[in-house]
């Protein structure tokens, strides 16, 4: 039987009737952060900007777990000096996942080099022949470059590098070096990679051949050769650790998991995959990340990963469908436009700390956690992986939904 129209247009009109009013209250200039977000951001751009807020405060109310991933020159814009260091310190930041450069540039100003604002349009031509490097307009000697590759060469040469690893155990072990490094020369801001030591939460790096850190090491690999030279970055364990980690948070404090993506690139991805590879290739259900938070100025329609918003993300087991319906938000804006703000807005609310997750003291322990639901599931599992041309083509006209 058909449905009454009537009765749909009286549900439709009463579910608006119920929805919140586009009804600011005029700024006096002594509103908290808090306020001016609950009454001054009522639409477009602005109105997404508030529900990013919103669950970036529901995140700590509910206890969750926060990856926050990190792409784009953020470090050299200073947003881990603004934003980032103090949720760190704050406890609010549990795991992170960003590009090699960001924890690269943000050693410039360690040793000594300053990181200057340019003019975008002076030429390129010319700031080639001055040796400054741009990062739109942001600009460095090329010396800081340099000066960070002997750094990192010599780090690198280190006893404790000479073995295969993950890279939250590289960083965790770049930031202990740099951490006394900072000592040493009397450094007053405490770099990512040394802050994320000390608060013990680890550090993933999805690309580490895409950043200078690692050409160092492939020219040390050159220079001394395998004998004298043995780091490598196991990228097998890399990305079960944090399968391993998101499945550990998934069973312990909370229960709860948040993602903040600042940007978008391999950081958002590899962090997010860690749920397919659980359930799809592990075979251990999950739920998928709870909360999902985007700031990132790509289009959604291009089929592009950066930009793909959460229900998307659903489709592959990535956030889970509370997220979808009432937990995730995509605030198409440029990170360094509105994330300070939004840290501000948090920050002011003393309630908004906690004590520091550090899993990177229980990072041997989640694997342990992991590897015996694994083997809970060798026997069906081993059935997955042999495959041979002369099975039976699938029906496009036939499928049944598959549920766990």
């Amino acid at each position: 039987m058909a449905k009454n129209p009537s009765n749909n247009k009286k549900s439709l009109r009463s579910h608006y009737a119920g929805a919140r009013k586009a009804d600011p209250r005029p700024i006096t200039g002594k509103e908290s952060p808090t306020e001016l977000l609950e009454h001054a951001f009522s639409a477009y751009v602005g109105r997404q900007e508030r529900t990013a807020f919103e669950l970036m405060r529901r995140s700590m109310e509910v206890d969750a777990s926060i990856f926050l991933t990190l792409s784009g020159a953020m470090t050299p814009a200073g947003l881990h000096q603004s934003c980032i260091i103090p949720l760190i310190e704050k406890g609010i930041i549990s795991a992170l996942t960003t590009t090699g450069a960001n924890l690269y540039h943000d050693a410039h100003r360690i040793i000594g080099h300053a990181i200057r604002e340019v003019n975008p349009n002076a030429g390129d031509l010319q700031y080639r022949l001055a040796r400054i490097i741009r990062i739109y307009d942001l600009g460095f000697w090329e010396e800081a470059l340099l000066d960070t590759d002997r750094l990192f060469s010599a780090l690198l040469r280190r006893p404790e590098f000479q073995r295969k690893m993950t890279t939250p155990e590289f960083h965790y072990l770049l930031g202990k070096n740099i951490q006394a490094i900072e000592k040493q020369l009397g450094v007053k801001q405490a770099s990512l990679l040394s802050t994320c030591y000390k608060y013990g939460v680890p550090i993933f790096v999805g690309a580490v051949q895409d950043g200078s850190i690692f050409l160092n090491a492939v020219k040390l690999k050159r220079l001394l050769g395998p004998d004298q030279f043995k780091f490598e970055i196991d990228i097998n364990d890399d990305v079960y650790w944090m399968s391993a980690v998101q499945h550990y948070c998934r069973h312990h404090f909370s229960n709860k998991m948040a993602i903040w993506i600042l940007g978008g690139g391999v950081p958002k991805n590899y962090t997010l995959q860690g749920e397919p590879l659980l359930d799809q290739i592990l075979g251990v259900p999950t739920d998928g990340f709870d909360i999902d938070v985007q700031f990132c100025v790509d289009p959604v329609d291009n089929g592009a990963l950066s930009s793909c918003p959460a229900g998307e993300g659903h489709t592959w087991g990535k956030v889970s469908m509370e997220a979808v319906e009432a937990g995730s938000m995509y605030v198409h804006t440029d990170v360094t436009a509105v994330f300070p703000w939004l840290t501000h807005a948090l920050l002011s609310d003393t309630k908004m700390k906690r004590k520091p997750r550090r899993l990177m003291d229980v990072m041997q322990e989640a694997v342990t956690f992991l590897d015996k639901d694994v083997q809970k599931r060798r026997k069906s599992l081993l059935k997955t992986i042999d495959w041979s041309p002369d099975e039976p083509k699938p029906n496009p006209d036939e499928h049944t939904a598959y549920v766990r």
